[in-house]
């Protein structure tokens, strides 16, 4: 079984990116340790390629019990309307995550040619949809954002450096926060070090973002840590809720009702994940 499949993705730490065109990384993705997995028909595929990608994906998410989102191409593209057509009403559809986002307008036109229910995951990886960011997160059919960090950098000429990387993800926090949607979700880290990996995740929780793109089976460990609640957090959580509750429920004062929503949220994604307290 799917280790991942019940996590919500509202809440979802770990997204795994899997190439399309390789059918044979499918189900080995399926049983991993991501939270939810993302099959790519989109950057990972030659455009040559694309229909034979969109076909195999289309096959593999028609078998019963296999699920996934699917990332596919732009609005600006002649391939998202055949991505979107292929999709339509397909049972093991998670949900879309559409590349290149850069307004409302491209979220809600896919979420209506996909019949109106299937969550759409804006993939935000430029100047214009960062300054859109706000929109995008309010369109109808969104359901999260996404930073696609790389293409991010190659539109603006941004470093990797955390600083100069700070405005287009806390303007997506805010974004998602404007917009009723969960966090965001940070781009992948590319490299082999845990080390860097770790740190990164650590700074993606550290400036709102709730879960992360990844390329690299190996790496979901990680990612599922540093994300989740630390046990001496939940800890705190489960002691101060069960002290509310011993004392009836009663706000005692105006930091009584921030701690408490910390708390709840703490204690909700503690049980989704299987964190205990230290």
């Amino acid at each position: 079984m799917h280790r991942g499949r019940n996590v919500d993705p509202g809440i979802a730490r770990s997204w795994l990116l899997v190439n399309g065109a390789r059918t044979e990384l499918f189900d080995e993705a399926h049983e991993s340790r991501a939270d939810q997995i993302v099959l790519d028909i989109e950057d990972a595929v030659d455009p040559a390629r694309k229909p034979d990608a969109r076909a195999d994906v289309v096959e593999w998410l028609s078998a019963p019990g296999n699920r996934a989102w699917v990332r596919i191409n732009d609005h600006a593209t002649p391939f998202w309307a055949d991505d979107v057509a292929a999709l339509a009403g397909l049972p093991g559809l998670a949900g879309v995550m559409l590349a290149k986002t850069e307004a409302a307008e491209h979220v809600t036109e896919t979420y209506d040619r996909l019949g109106g229910s299937t969550p759409v995951l804006a993939l935000v990886e430029s100047a214009l949809g960062i300054e859109e960011a706000v929109r995008i997160a309010s369109a109808r059919g969104a359901f999260r954002l996404a930073f696609g960090s790389g293409d991010y950098r190659r539109d603006t000429g941004t470093s990797a450096d955390d600083l100069a990387m700070a405005y287009p993800r806390s303007r997506l926090v805010i974004a998602s926060r404007v917009g009723g949607l969960p966090g965001p979700i940070d781009g992948p880290t590319v490299g082999t070090s845990h080390p860097i990996l770790r740190e990164q995740s650590a700074l993606t929780v550290s400036l709102g973002l709730t879960g992360k793109l990844c390329l690299q089976l190996d790496q979901l460990p990680v990612i599922n840590e540093v994300i989740s609640p630390a046990p001496s957090d939940v800890a705190w959580a489960r002691d101060f809720l069960a002290d509310f509750d011993a004392r009836g429920q009663v706000i005692r004062d105006g930091s009584d009702l921030p701690r408490l929503g910390r708390a709840r949220k703490i204690e909700k994604l503690a049980t989704a994940f299987g964190v205990e307290p230290s």
